[in-house]
C-alpha cells in the first residue's frame, strides 16, 4: 500500500513540473486604470525579447503590427476621451501600431476580437495617432502597457512609446 501511495505522490508531483513547465511564452495580460473618470482597460499578450531585436526587425518598420502576441491587443473606455488631442469614443478597441525609425502610428480600429493583424482593415480605424518613441536607459525583456494619470505607455526592448490621454 506504501508502494503505491509513494507512487501516486511521484506521479502527482511530476504532473506539477509539467504543469509548470507549459506556461505560456507570451502569457495574456490585463492593464486598468482610470483617467479624468474614464475606467480603461487593456488586454494583450505579453512577449519576451529573448535577445531578438525587436524594432525593425521582429517588428517591421511600416507594417501594422497586433501590439502585442497572439489576440490582437484591445482597448476599452467606458467614457469619451482625448487621445493625443483627437477624441476617442466609449467602446471597445484593437490596438494596433505601426512603428517607424523615430515614430509610431497607434490605430484603435473598431472590431475588437482580431487574431492578430491579420485580418486589418483600415477601413474599421476609428482613430490614428503618431507619436514618438523615446529611448529606454534599462530595456524591458517584457512587454508592458501601463497607465497613469495623463498616459499610456507602451514599453519593450529599448523603447517606451508614451500616448497622452485627457
Amino acid at each position: 500500500m506504501k508502494i503505491k501511495i509513494a507512487l501516486f505522490l511521484v506521479f502527482l508531483f511530476s504532473m506539477g513540473i509539467q504543469a509548470q513547465d507549459k506556461k505560456p511564452k507570451s502569457p495574456a495580460m490585463t492593464e486598468k486604470g482610470s483617467i479624468n473618470g474614464a475606467e480603461i482597460s487593456i488586454n494583450y499578450g505579453s512577449p519576451s525579447v529573448k535577445g531578438r531585436e525587436i524594432w525593425g526587425k521582429l517588428v517591421p518598420f511600416g507594417k501594422v503590427w497586433r501590439a502585442g502576441a497572439n489576440d490582437a491587443t484591445t482597448f476599452e473606455t467606458n467614457q469619451k476621451i482625448v487621445i493625443e488631442g483627437k477624441e476617442l469614443p466609449a467602446g471597445k478597441y484593437s490596438l494596433f501600431i505601426i512603428p517607424e525609425k523615430d515614430s509610431a502610428t497607434i490605430i484603435f480600429n473598431t472590431e475588437a476580437k482580431q487574431w492578430g493583424a491579420y485580418d486589418y482593415n483600415e477601413q474599421k480605424d476609428q482613430l490614428r495617432v503618431t507619436v514618438k518613441p523615446k529611448n529606454l536607459d534599462i530595456a524591458s525583456e517584457n512587454l508592458v502597457y501601463s497607465l497613469t494619470d495623463t498616459m499610456l505607455n507602451i514599453k519593450w526592448d529599448n523603447w517606451i512609446i508614451p500616448v497622452y490621454i485627457k
